[in-house]
């Protein structure tokens, strides 16, 4: 279904407002959109939603998938920009200072994540002050299907994408313990989906485990995941489970910064 989009109020009376308000149509819809489906929920005549697309995509910030649909969806230099604006924007100092406090609690280093492609984007990290410590720094990516964000933020998917994108994945082996079958990852996501929660037991690199819980926005979308990890050496799966609700509640106060 084309989703609702008040055109009316948000579109403006210029070339640039109304092609903005066409890029923020598209991103809104989560998934590609034909021209039939553009049509339906934004109010423009076609010649115009041609030319506006055609611009869009010239300068990078639309493409049209391949196949029969030729749906547009958000380009290349579309999703920098906006990536750029989550990981340098004003609310970063606010986010530093929340996980920060978290860190300061629990003891244990805390990363922000975000589902980017078929990869696990770093937004931020808070190191705790211990010498044995992964070197992942913020915009570091890693692999959705063994990290505890990764499989979080896949199991919050609507089905149809959740099930597409794994099937998409290249499910490497980096530990005995990591899922490299798509039956068994699905029902790791189902248990992710139910709990809001995600675990990593020594499935990226062994010896470390690691939880997820998600960061909201203000409508409840999860956008986000705060991520605790440490090694089982010092801090046991068991353990790290324990700082679950501290996690909540810096998840939480993030939500005013998305």
């Amino acid at each position: 279904m084309t989703p609702a989009f008040d055109t009316s109020a948000e579109r403006g009376d210029t070339p640039t407002l109304r092609a903005f308000a066409l890029l923020e149509f598209l991103v809104r819809a989560d998934r590609p959109l034909t021209l039939a489906e553009i049509m339906q929920g934004f109010d423009a005549p076609k010649a115009s939603l041609h030319r506006m697309l055609a611009a869009l995509e010239s300068g990078g910030l639309v493409i049209r998938e391949p196949g029969p649909r030729n749906a547009y969806t958000v380009g290349p230099r579309l999703a920098r920009l906006g990536l750029d604006i989550v990981t340098h924007s004003g609310p970063r100092q606010l986010r530093r200072a929340i996980l920060a406090s978290l860190v300061a609690d629990i003891g244990e280093t805390v990363n922000l994540t975000m589902l980017n492609e078929t990869e696990v984007l770093y937004l931020d990290r808070m190191e705790a002050p211990w010498p044995l410590r992964l070197d992942l720094k913020p915009g570091s990516r890693v692999p959705l299907h063994c990290s505890a964000s990764g499989k979080l933020l896949l199991s919050q998917l609507p089905p149809e994408r959740r099930s597409q994108l794994v099937r998409q994945l290249k499910l490497e082996r980096f530990t005995p313990n990591t899922i490299t079958n798509v039956e068994m990852l699905e029902a790791e996501l189902d248990r992710c989906a139910d709990k809001e929660l995600g675990i990593d037991n020594e499935e990226f690199v062994a010896g470390i485990a690691c939880v997820a819980v998600p960061v909201r926005d203000t409508n409840g979308k999860m956008v986000a995941a705060i991520a605790i990890h440490a090694p089982t050496a010092r801090s046991p799966l068991s353990r790290s489970l324990e700082f679950v609700p501290r996690a909540l509640q810096a998840a939480a106060e993030l939500t005013q910064t998305f």
